[in-house]
């Protein structure tokens, strides 16, 4: 998911999120051709068991993946969903069929490797565990919920904790690129789509570029339009400067700079990507895939994180989106998430990676 769905939960996921709607309908969500089918999906489905386990009082819900056939411990790699209340497979209320970290878990699978991947707080099973949805969330509950899986899954029999990985999608990458200062471990990282430039700065080009096209659609009149987008500046400067954001932001604007967000994007924004990079423990092997047709992080943008990872390996996937799926501009195109199948570039990409990892 892009990073302006992470300001679409809890209170406000359901009514206050025009833009980025729209802007879906733009991109993503529009009618396919009649007689389209599902694409199949990639790599091998391998073995799957549900598990839990808990955080803060909240039960976390889970899947492992395993290789078929195993034999003796195998590596291990935790999947950490992008932005919003993102579940296990990697989908959301905007992108229901997008199974980011679902294709993810079964190319692992295809190169011998175990996955766990969990449904984090506002999300599938887990939902908000009792969570007052009128209050503010503390961000420190996502460190906490990615720690605890990360112990969940090198406590699986299968798994050898000697071998791991954490791959990171969008947000996540945020969080994987912490993990060596959240767990006992250095972890191999596979940063997929990944945030390169701070936190409100994507946030606010995300929110131009959503904007402009619902204008351009004719969903926004031109005042309406630069209102949204000077308010929108005006919240980012309070909560990049610590100070109380106004109250009279406009609608849309006014829920995602809202009190209840304010904590979450300020630490968010707090973390440079490039200099998170740069702390990376020496030697930690890392594998960048980005995808050439990705609407929500730039190529400028990964760039940009590569400076902090000059020994990374980077794989640009031609016609892929941010949900690495094949995607194809043009009249009569296929648009549905569900009908366009997993990039195949990203397959031998990430069974390289792994081959070297560890």
């Amino acid at each position: 998911m892009g990073v302006f769905a992470s300001l679409v939960f809890p209170r406000a996921r359901g009514r206050a999120v025009a833009v980025a709607a729209a802007a879906a309908l733009l991109s993503t969500s529009a009618c396919a051709p009649a007689g389209e089918e599902a694409a199949p999906p990639p790599g091998v489905a391998g073995s799957e068991r549900e598990l839990s386990f808990t955080v803060d009082g909240i039960e976390v819900f889970a899947t492992l993946t395993l290789p078929a056939d195993t034999s003796g411990p195998v590596p291990g790699a935790l999947i950490v969903s992008g932005s919003g209340p993102t579940d296990r497979d990697g989908n959301a209320d905007m992108r229901p069929d997008a199974n980011t970290n679902l294709n993810f878990a079964r190319l692992l699978a295809d190169s011998g490797v175990a996955s766990l991947r969990y449904d984090k707080l506002g999300s599938g099973e887990t939902g908000l565990g009792g969570l007052d949805p009128e209050a503010p969330v503390d961000p420190d509950v996502f460190d906490a919920q990615m720690a605890a899986a990360y112990e969940a899954l090198v406590g699986q029999s299968e798994v050898d904790p000697a071998r791991t990985a954490v791959v990171g999608h969008s947000e996540g990458s945020l969080y994987a690129l912490r993990a060596h200062t959240l767990v006992d471990a250095a972890p191999a990282l596979v940063l997929a789509a990944p945030v390169g430039d701070r936190y409100l700065d994507v946030l606010d080009r995300q929110l131009t570029e959503q904007v402009r096209a619902v204008e351009a659609a004719g969903q926004l009149t031109e005042t309406e339009a630069v209102t949204m987008l000077s308010d929108a500046r005006a919240g980012r400067a309070a909560v990049r400067g610590g100070r109380e954001v106004p109250d009279d932001l406009t609608g849309v604007v006014g829920t995602l700079y809202s009190p209840q967000n304010a904590g979450f994007l300020a630490r968010m924004d707090r973390m440079d990507p490039v200099e998170l990079a740069a702390e990376l423990p020496e030697d930690t092997p890392v594998l960048v895939l980005w995808g050439e047709a990705d609407a929500q992080v730039t190529g400028e943008e990964v760039d940009r994180l590569m400076t902090g990872l000059p020994r990374a390996e980077r794989v640009d996937i031609p016609d892929a989106d941010h949900i690495f799926r094949v995607y194809e501009d043009g009249p009569g195109a296929t648009v549905l998430d569900a009908e366009r199948p997993f990039a195949p570039q990203v397959a031998p990409a990430l069974a390289e990676f792994v081959d070297t990892a560890w």
